[in-house]
């Protein structure tokens, strides 16, 4: 079996629409595939649709927005009750606030003399949550930077950079209880990304792991060897579940479907410990 368990859509961040993503999943050949966009599940109807008369699994998710000790971080949550009320409330207060951030972000960029303005920024991000990869694009299309991944640096977008505005973000160990409460299962998101800004210590992932925090993403393209290694070392130490997922945001970032997959012994154990929802199957 091929298994993603990371992808973004229209949704949020992502290029495809979420019955293209459906689509560009089924002819990448993978056998199940999570919409995990960030803060919201407003995509996941139309992928179910989408789904249908194929072979593939489709599996609901989130990846929710987090912070701690002033470090940003992002916890995927799998087969959670999606209308469970204290996440749901939760998760539309950080998305809201990403909204927020977007145009102040935006106008940090003007002031910083990026010749970007607000409605190119919607544009881009037509009917999907606004957040720094639109910013990022409307950037590219200024010619102020090559490429989306060049904007996330500390000239511009990344943590702590000259037009970074931070945000509304959930304190992990409340997302892991809300998620936990709501019959989901977490995984921390590239743990390990430090292109990405600071990362969070050994001590924060084994504290959360003592909260109820079931996995983490070892195999990912932001991680090297060395990371990778020192994650699943880190992870059999502490009992925590191993994935691999290719964190899919369509045409946005060069990274194709399936690049990276999680093994199908992990993803049953993924699907056993969730109670608020199951897999959509054929």
């Amino acid at each position: 079996m091929r298994i993603d368990l990371h992808t973004h859509s229209s949704a949020s961040d992502g290029t495809d629409s979420p019955a293209e993503l459906v689509g560009h999943a089924v002819a990448a050949g993978l056998d199940v595939v999570a919409l995990t966009d960030h803060d919201t599940v407003s995509g996941y109807a139309e992928a179910v649709a989408a789904r249908a008369g194929t072979a593939l699994t489709l599996v609901t998710g989130a990846e929710l927005s987090c912070q701690v000790e002033g470090i940003s971080m992002h916890m995927l949550a799998y087969l959670f009750d999606p209308e469970d009320p204290e996440l749901t409330r939760e998760r539309e207060l950080v998305r809201t606030d990403r909204f927020r951030r977007a145009e102040a972000m935006t106008e940090r960029c003007r002031e910083l003399g990026a010749p970007i303005s607000w409605e190119q920024v919607r544009r881009i991000a037509g009917s999907g949550a606004v957040g720094r990869p639109h910013v990022a694009s409307a950037l590219v299309e200024a010619g102020v930077v090559p490429s989306v991944d060049a904007a996330f640096s500390s000239e511009w977008l990344a943590n702590g950079g000259r037009a970074d505005v931070r945000k509304r973000e959930f304190d992990p160990f409340e997302a892991v209880r809300l998620v936990r409460a709501a019959g989901g299962v977490t995984v921390f998101a590239h743990p390990g990304a430090v292109k990405r800004g600071r990362t969070v210590s050994e001590q924060v992932i084994a504290d959360l792991a003592a909260a109820g925090m079931d996995g983490v993403e070892v195999d990912h393209l932001d991680h090297d060897a060395e990371t990778r290694e020192r994650l699943r070392g880190l992870a059999g130490d502490l009992g925590l579940l191993v994935t691999g997922s290719s964190d899919y945001h369509g045409h946005r970032k060069a990274v194709r479907l399936g690049a990276e997959t999680t093994a199908p012994e992990v993803y049953d154990a993924i699907v056993a410990r969730a109670t608020g929802a199951k897999p959509v199957t054929a």
